[in-house]
């Protein structure tokens, strides 16, 4: 049920308990401040849980991103729905070591087009803090536009609408 995608550089496979403490860290950090963080130890927990719960409630969810060359888990990307979304949205998170390479875009490709071709879906969007410059910069070069009266989530995040 959960797909592994594989891209240039890229693995996108489900997530184990190995890719945990990673998780729990950056969700812990400062470097969650984009995500409503920096979050507890429980609620970093419920957030795992809740990336992996989705492809059996939902059949959407989170993939880790896994560089081929190396094995290292180098981040997080995802397409959420359920409750807590509006319409389904697909989300990224690369940890602070491996920023800037461009491993969120080939993966939020890669998931993004995996959505539209496997599961049909006919919207997508990215919900993202105001001050995230580098998210909104990348949803940009996905080809996602910003909207100017959307339904969201709060008042606090811009949605990004991408083309399908």
């Amino acid at each position: 049920m959960i797909p592994t995608l594989e891209t240039e550089r890229l693995w996108l496979r489900a997530q184990t308990m190995d890719d945990w403490p990673a998780y729990a860290g950056l969700m812990m950090s400062d470097h969650a401040v984009f995500m409503e963080g920096p979050h507890t130890l429980g609620d970093a927990w419920g957030m795992f849980c809740h990336d992996l719960a989705q492809w059996h409630l939902l059949g959407v969810g989170a993939l880790m991103i896994e560089e081929r060359e190396t094995g290292q888990c180098l981040g997080q990307v995802g397409i959420n729905h359920g409750p807590l979304f509006p319409e389904h949205e697909l989300g990224w998170l690369v940890y602070p070591d491996h920023q800037g390479r461009g491993y969120a875009y080939e993966a939020a490709l890669a998931l993004r087009d995996w959505g539209i071709r496997v599961r049909g879906l006919t919207s997508l969007v990215s919900h993202i803090d105001p001050d995230n410059h580098r998210s909104r910069k990348l949803a940009e070069r996905l080809g996602a536009k910003l909207e100017i009266d959307p339904d969201r989530p709060g008042p606090e995040v811009l949605v990004y609408r991408h083309k399908m």
